[in-house]
């Protein structure tokens, strides 16, 4: 076989449905030998951002001269809404006799009359079905690697807005498959070509930071116990989470330099404030792209002081966080990937002069930022923005605590057209390769949940206002980026394009007037004041929480929501249509529906008093009151019950 490997020889990846669990399988040319391929792929932790360690148990020998061994490995949870995995494994690599590599996986479990190992605390037992690698010399040197990749996450342990994200083999394969891929042949080039590779002189130094940004920023997302991580009591509002670490392991992380007037002093804690929120019709490269070139539409340039005064291990006071206040900020580009689907940089914030009265501080601020997933162009998985303060002499040593966002597209259904469907890797990662028309499909109708954790160095006694302060700033955070994600949706422009009904309704405009014309006949008020004749737009745009279910199918099934109710449920216009009337109420709740709604088909109205219901993410919903009618058609017929829930908040 005369094959050259180079660094194009990316491969394809072939995506499996219809199987148990989730799969993907690749093959692409590496520049590498089989022995180092094997190396890299067997050390995950190094090549996957997901995995938080691997340990190896035990080690046995066969008598074909292979290895067999017993393995631990620990998963990140992706998001603040579901638990970390954990897999026990058997690893099986031998040497073939044309000198190819194989390296098989599988998990141990009783199943295969294998013990039954115990569970771990604040982990859910997944399993990896037979996986593994086929790595074949090439003549003139390099490998031709092959990848199978496996898995069954136990989605029934999360909640059903997260279940794509355990259920979809595309995400593996852009999460894991790819990921080796695009870790080995980094790699080779930066060995073959050490003066193109994007990672400047110190590659692996580079590389480093950028895993140290990762890791730091997924421990503060899952908040393990055994990491030091415990959580504070909830100020009443549960939309933040608020975790301290007091560990030495972690306290390690922040340096102790004297200031210039000798003091010196360590941060006896870390804060990390975390939540996640559901994100509607915005694509997470172009949300991403937009929190990262106009930071001044999120970030408090006193919170960013105070961050990097705190990792100088001085005595600094507590800002007033100041919405809307930056000064500025410049972004020099530090190194980035070969197929540039991550850079990293560093950002020197400006105009900080007027907080040095508050708080002893460098005269310039530095964030060390990393950024993936902003190829909109590319095949979308996860697009993440992580940064943490640094000092401004950069070495090798500096303390890393990050902060970040991460947002995962949800709707994966569009997978399941084609069982035997497979992607072009190399055309996937290519600038470009989509058409304009797909790039503007993707965009409607999509649903992403976004990940944000704001971490903060600080002493035990401040532990308090730090707290307060922190949940304060989050919950600011989340209101720009909610205000942001609403502005770049296309539809918030094209907001009839965006209200198509299901299939067998009518059109968007008739039911808005067939709501608004019930609601003036049982209850004798006008329910929409007009934007000239447009009822739909004023439908839409009303403060109160509207939404109409069907009455043919039992339990009723939302069949529209305007954005206020789309907004309290947490989800969009299509996946509304996967939401029955029962599952928003509690068990009161639902025995009041099933005293009313006989009464509300009677009369054709009825008033519900106050009470709590869930969004669809699971987060408990109070509302003042409710109000319901029977919506009728022109023929008099009843078509729909419309719900409105009136003054309604997250608890």
């Amino acid at each position: 076989m005369n094959v050259q490997p180079g660094p194009d020889s990316i491969g394809i990846v072939a995506i499996s449905h219809g199987c148990t669990g989730i799969a993907a399988r690749a093959c692409g040319l590496v520049g590498l030998d089989p022995t180092r391929v094997a190396e890299i792929l067997k050390d995950r932790p190094c090549w996957l951002r997901d995995c938080r360690s691997l340990d190896i148990v035990n080690v046995l020998s066969t008598a074909n001269g292979g290895t067999l061994e017993l393995i631990y490995m620990q998963m990140y949870a992706p998001t603040t809404l579901a638990p970390a995995r954990d897999f026990w494994m058997l690893r099986y690599t031998s040497v073939m006799e044309d000198g190819s590599l194989v390296i098989c996986e599988r998990s141990l479990n009783n199943t295969q009359n294998g013990p039954s190992m115990p569970p771990s605390p604040h982990f859910v037992r997944a399993d990896i079905l037979p996986s593994g690698y086929l790595i074949r010399p090439c003549e003139g040197g390099g490998s031709i690697l092959h990848i199978v990749d496996h898995f069954d996450l136990e989605p029934w342990s999360v909640p059903e807005v997260l279940r794509s994200l355990y259920e979809s083999s595309t995400l593996l394969a852009q999460r894991t498959t790819m990921a080796a891929l695009r870790y080995l042949r980094q790699i080779s080039q930066e060995i073959s070509q050490p003066n193109v590779s994007g990672w400047g002189r110190r590659p692996a130094a580079l590389r480093a930071l950028s895993q140290r940004l990762s890791k730091g920023f997924n421990e503060a997302v899952n908040g393990f116990s055994d990491e030091g991580w415990s959580m504070l009591e909830s100020d009443g509002i549960d939309d933040v989470t608020l975790l301290v670490n007091t560990s030495p392991t972690k306290m390690m992380m922040t340096s102790s330099l004297p200031f210039s007037n000798g003091f010196t002093s360590m941060p006896s804690a870390v804060l990390c404030a975390k939540a996640s929120m559901l994100l509607q019709n915005v694509p997470p490269s172009i949300l991403l792209r937009f929190l990262r070139e106009h930071r001044q539409e999120w970030a408090d340039n006193s919170i960013d002081a105070y961050s990097a005064a705190a990792i100088k291990a001085g005595p600094c006071s507590l800002p007033i966080p100041r919405p809307g206040s930056f000064g500025g900020q410049v972004i020099l580009p530090l190194a980035h990937t070969i197929e540039n689907e991550e850079f990293m940089e560093v950002i020197k914030l400006e105009s900080l002069g007027h907080y040095q009265e508050d708080m002893m501080m460098p005269a310039d601020v530095f964030l060390l930022q990393m950024c993936s997933g902003v190829d909109e162009n590319a095949v979308e998985s996860c697009a993440e923005l992580i940064f943490a303060p640094i000092d401004a002499s950069f070495s090798d040593d500096a303390p890393i605590i990050p902060s970040g966002f991460r947002i995962i597209p949800l709707d994966t259904k569009s997978e399941g057209v084609s069982p035997n469907r497979t992607l072009d890797l190399a055309s996937a990662l290519d600038i470009g390769s989509r058409t304009a028309g797909d790039s503007c499909g993707s965009r409607g109708n999509t649903k992403s949940v976004m990940t944000i954790a704001f971490q903060l160095a600080f002493e035990m006694h401040m532990q308090e206002n730090v707290a307060s302060m922190a949940r304060q700033y989050v919950r600011s955070v989340i209101a720009s980026v909610q205000r942001v994600a609403l502005a770049l949706s296309p539809s918030s422009h094209q907001l009839s394009s965006g209200l198509r009904p299901p299939p067998a309704s009518p059109e968007a405009h008739t039911l808005a007037r067939w709501i608004s014309h019930s609601y003036r006949c049982y209850l004798g008020v006008e329910l929409l004041k007009p934007n000239g004749t447009d009822l739909l737009k004023s439908l839409w745009h009303h403060p109160e929480a509207l939404m109409c279910c069907s009455l043919k199918a039992v339990p009723p099934v939302f069949t529209f929501a305007n954005q206020a109710g789309l907004d309290m449920l947490e989800t969009t216009l299509v996946a509304l249509q996967d939401i029955t009337l029962d599952k928003i109420f509690d068990s009161n709740g639902k025995k009041t529906l099933c005293s009313d709604f006989p009464q509300i088909m009677q009369q054709g109205f009825m008033c519900i008093d106050g009470g709590i219901c869930m969004s669809s993410m699971g987060r408990a919903v109070t509302y003042e009151k409710a109000v319901a009618w029977k919506v009728l058609n022109d023929n008099e017929d009843p078509h729909c019950i419309c719900v409105m829930f009136l003054n309604w908040s997250f608890i």
